[in-house]
């Protein structure tokens, strides 16, 4: 594991993004990742110029490498506390499936689980 923290960028005004930080906040006590919003100008300037689709509600940035869609997730599971590691075994499901699931849910969360109107994070 590096020591440098990795960066989840996370779409800031979706309720859903923003329930999983908190959710991956409490479930990291070694501290492994830190967030920023993909709306903040960091974020922006992380994810790239046309590197965030809409569906990129999750990139993970960890000893330089780029984890996206479902492998973004799997890639936060699997530094979380016990049980949550155990869903890296989703890892033997093919990509194509895994991020087809993950797009459904990603086109469909602002409908599902609503949208506010700022980040509720503070920048960094």
């Amino acid at each position: 594991m590096s020591t440098t923290p990795a960066i989840v960028l996370f779409d800031g005004v979706c309720n859903l993004c923003n329930g999983a930080v908190r959710f991956i906040a409490a479930n990291d006590p070694a501290g492994h990742f830190t967030f920023l919003s993909l709306q903040s100008p960091e974020g922006a300037a992380l994810a790239g110029p046309g590197r965030a689709p809409p569906e990129a509600s999750i990139v993970v940035l960890d000893a330089g490498k780029r984890y996206e869609q479902s492998d973004a997730v799997l890639h936060v599971a699997v530094n979380l506390r016990w049980p949550w590691p155990l869903a890296f075994a989703l890892i033997l499901v093919p990509r194509d499936a895994r991020d087809a699931a993950y797009r459904w849910v990603a086109r469909n969360r602002y409908r599902w689980f609503g949208r506010r109107d700022v980040c509720e994070l503070p920048p960094p």
